[in-house]
């Protein structure tokens, strides 16, 4: 039976060296297990993951994304990194500036580390709007990871920059939903009740709803996505049909978050691939692979 191919647009590689590759003062973390990038191209074979985007582990290295961009570099057919910049610096729209010259991106991602912080200063201060400039004038997606008490507020802003750069196609990570450990989010909610993952919404906020008005904007699913519906009991083929019916299979694509979400990698491509049983044959192709291909696929050359 031929596997149908994948595209794992959300892997997180870990280096062991860390003399070559320290991590930094803000994520150095004893928990954060390698994950190197051998690894990762031996099981995407096994697994039958044709390609996949090397995303910065920004809670590790931070804005250091010399290992994504050394480990994609001799693999561009089928590793591409997705790199991490601070919009708060100044000097962020040079930096991005002059890693794309370097070799090909197939993403700029932006975070915050501040998970209690609530401002979009982040996402939409002067400096982070040079820093979207220049990923538009370089023809770079932009992919923004929002957290549990951020995603009320920052959903509205990222229609905002949706509007200011209609040709620049944007990743909303993880879905636009809560995503964390079961501890985790309940700590950071404060006590107050998470938007529930199920029926008949599946988690689609208003706030998440109101960007199916703008059609650069687009969807993952991950691996981390999985772990927070299994441990609520939700339905996650339900999850995907619903989103789907919402925005289309065109804007959205999926990844296994390895290198954070727990193996084996095997196991989270299974429930990737099981998620999507609801869909089309065409629907399927496209969550699997498609549209991952077409927003990240130039800066890998031919397939």
């Amino acid at each position: 039976m031929t596997v149908e191919p994948m595209f794992d647009a959300h892997a997180h590689i870990v280096s062991a060296d860390d003399v070559r590759y320290p991590p930094s003062a803000e994520g150095r973390s004893a928990t954060t297990a390698p994950y190197e990038v051998e690894q990762l191209l031996a099981e995407m074979q096994t697994s039958g993951v044709a390609r996949a985007c090397a995303v910065q582990r920004f809670h590790y290295y931070f804005v250091d994304n010399s290992y994504v961009l050394d480990a994609s570099r001799p693999r561009k057919q089928q590793l591409s990194p997705v790199v991490m910049l601070d919009g708060l610096d100044g000097k962020a729209s040079m930096q991005l500036r002059s890693l794309a010259k370097r070799q090909p991106i197939a993403a700029l991602r932006l975070a915050t580390l501040q998970h209690t912080r609530y401002d979009t200063a982040w996402l939409n201060s002067p400096s982070t709007l040079r820093l979207w400039e220049e990923a538009a004038k370089l023809g770079i997606p932009v992919c923004v990871i929002g957290y549990v008490r951020h995603l009320p507020y920052n959903l509205p802003a990222l229609g905002m920059l949706a509007e200011m750069f209609p040709d620049t196609p944007i990743v909303v990570d993880h879905l636009g939903l809560p995503h964390a450990p079961i501890k985790f989010l309940a700590a950071v909610s404060e006590g107050r009740p998470l938007p529930p993952p199920g029926p008949p919404n599946y988690g689609i906020s208003p706030a998440l709803g109101a960007l199916r008005d703008h059609p650069n904007v687009h969807y993952k699913l991950t691996g981390l996505n999985l772990e927070y519906l299994e441990a609520k009991q939700v339905d996650a083929a339900q999850l995907v049909r619903r989103f789907v019916d919402e925005f289309g299979a065109e804007r959205i694509l999926c990844g296994t978050d390895i290198g954070q979400t727990a193996g084996p990698y095997a196991r989270i491509v299974g429930a990737i691939r099981q998620s999507l049983s609801l869909l089309s044959d065409a629907e399927r192709s496209a969550v699997l692979f498609g549209t991952a291909n077409r927003l990240f696929g130039t800066s890998m050359g031919p397939a």
